[in-house]
Formats: C-alpha cells, structure tokens, sequence
C-alpha cells in the first residue's frame, strides 16, 4: 500500500519532510477494523507529531482524521460488517491515515453522515471529538435546550475544533457563545456558524467585554496561544470559572487561577485509546451521534479548503497553512 510519512523529524517544514513509501498492507485482528481511506483531514498535531517524534520503526505515517470502507474486521471487532463506510480520528501511538489502509480499533470508530460527502465528513471527527469531550467531559455542562443564563467565550473559535464547538455549544447547551477571531472573514464564518458574538484576539478581551457591557464568562475554552491570552482570560472569567485548555503553552502560571477560584481542564482527545481506558467505546458512540446530528441537518461540515490529491505536495501545503495559523475550518484532501 501507499503511505506518506516521514524517516526523520523535521522542526522546519520543507519540501523534504513528507515522503512516499510502499508498505505491506496490515491485517486486522482483535478489534481492530482494516478500512480504505478515501478522504483525510490535516490537524496542528500532524505538525507536532513531525516536528518531534522519531519513527518507532523505519516510518512514521501522519494524520488522525479519516473516511473510508471497512474492507476486514478482526475476530473481536462486533460494531461494523465489511463494506460500512465509517469515520475516525485513530490513534496518536499507532500509524496515522496518511496511507490507503489503515488499522483502527472499532470503539474509536463512527458510521460515517450520510449527507455528507468523502471530504465533508473527514473534517469532522477529531475536532467533534475534542469539542464534545471539552462540553461534555471536561466541563461538565449539561445539554438542554433552553437558556441557562450561562455563557461559554472560545478563545480561536474560527479553527477546526473552534468551528464545531461553536455549533455544539449552541445547538446542545443553553449557554450563550462568544468565539475570538481576528481577520473578517473568521468573524463573518463564526455568525454563519451560530455565535452570539465575536470579539477579536489581537486586542484586549477585556477591554472590549467593558465596551460592549458583557458579564464576564462562566466557561472559558482556549483553543491556541493560551500562555498570551492568559492574563485577559482571567480577567473575563467569572470568580468560580472554568478555563478548559488543548494547546501546549510554552510557560503556564497555574497561581494566577487562584484568586477567582478558577478550575483547570486540559483536553487530549486520544488520552482513551493511548490508555486503552473502559470507557474507550464513548469516542464510538459520540461520533454516532454526532453523524446522526449531521444528517438531522442540526450540524454542518467544517471543511474549511480542500487541497486536493492526498499527495506529500498537498500534505506539504497543509502544514504550511496550520503552521502560519491563517486557517479557518479544516484542511481536507481526497484519493490518492
């Protein structure tokens, strides 16, 4: 089979860093399915992943975000039948979807929205991933459909996790919700998306929260560049708050959280099947629902740009786009 990847890490991206190569391809045991991928999306871990970890063997394959055909199932696997068209993020530890064939545990693993196409449906499943775990299991906030009077202020709201959390939070909660975004059309895509309002990053939140005479946060989730934002944040949140987390501050002053009483929560999407954890099967059955959701017309695709081929030209491209941080939606390529 084809694969793209790389032999050796690369901290600077260059037309070098992402090859071809041709493997054999795996056989799916356990319960594990075989699956055909037909499209893939591009996420900042892609970037991360390339930048710092070595191969464990001779190559390392790249991406968590797919749609494809269950081609075999292993002798465990009970949730899909050969021929199901599914949707999955995978897993961090093991080889990427980057390839034509990948192997994947069926607990991590959705039926794929029917509405949607290929590319449409590959934008979605990491980020609804990580967005309804930030809603659901971090935070803790409850689903209904009335207002609670509580809001919810997403810090980079206009990225791939931004833009169906967005979606989620207004469809699912009673919270109202504010995104961040700095450039027109991030502002223009986060109102199409549901957001009550936007404010803009590159300038002070809490400047503009006084200006627009906005009571300050219940829930804070901070999606990029928390170690810059920090400050702003804890000037917006509500004594009490909740700050939620993803990204990887270069420095984090946890004492600063102390005054307002404020609670941490840090989001890693594949923490259930890096720790094969009991609950592992949740991923299965939230990314039903969220495909469910999607073909009830409540939740659209956040496919941002489709790039093309799945080609290292194209996966190239990707990863110079989420590493100037100007995307908005997802990156998404289709057939190799």
């Amino acid at each position: 089979m084809k694969a793209i990847g790389y032999t050796t890490p690369s901290k600077i991206l260059t037309e070098q860093s992402l090859t071809t190569t041709q493997l054999t391809t795996p056989e799916a045991t356990g319960h594990d399915l075989l699956i055909e991928v037909k499209a893939i999306s591009v996420n900042p871990v892609d970037t991360k992943i390339r930048a710092g970890v070595a191969p464990a063997a001779d190559f390392k394959i790249l991406g968590w975000d797919a749609v494809g055909i269950v081609k075999s199932v292993g002798d465990k696997a009970s949730l899909f039948a050969i021929g199901d068209r599914v949707f999955y993020a995978g897993d961090i530890s093991r080889d990427g979807s980057n390839a034509e064939f990948q192997l994947v545990d069926e607990r991590i693993v959705g039926k794929a929205p029917v509405s949607l196409s290929d590319a449409q449906a590959a934008a979605l499943p990491l980020t609804s991933i990580t967005a309804w775990e930030l809603l659901f299991d971090r935070l803790c906030i409850p689903k209904q459909t009335t207002k609670s009077g509580k809001s919810l202020l997403i810090i980079g709201a206009a990225g791939g996790v931004g833009s169906i959390l967005t979606q989620l939070a207004k469809k699912l909660t009673g919270l109202t919700v504010v995104g961040t975004a700095a450039r027109t059309e991030s502002v223009d895509w986060l109102l199409k998306l549901g957001a009550d309002a936007v404010l803009d990053h590159s300038k002070s939140l809490s400047e503009q929260v006084a200006a627009k005479q906005m009571p300050t946060f219940d829930y804070v989730i901070s999606l990029t560049h928390t170690d810059q934002h920090l400050a702003e944040i804890i000037k917006v949140i509500t004594p009490q708050g909740k700050l939620a987390i993803i990204d990887d501050p270069s420095s984090f002053d946890i004492l600063a959280l102390k005054r307002k009483s404020i609670s941490l929560h840090w989001e890693l999407m594949f923490t259930r099947s890096l720790f094969q954890t009991d609950d592992m099967i949740e991923q299965h059955k939230l990314l039903n629902e969220v495909s469910a959701l999607v073909d009830q017309g409540v939740l659209t695709t956040t496919l941002g740009q489709h790039l093309g081929k799945i080609t290292p030209e194209n996966i190239f491209k990707a990863h110079q786009i989420l590493e100037s941080h100007t995307s908005r939606g997802k990156l998404v390529l289709e057939g190799f």
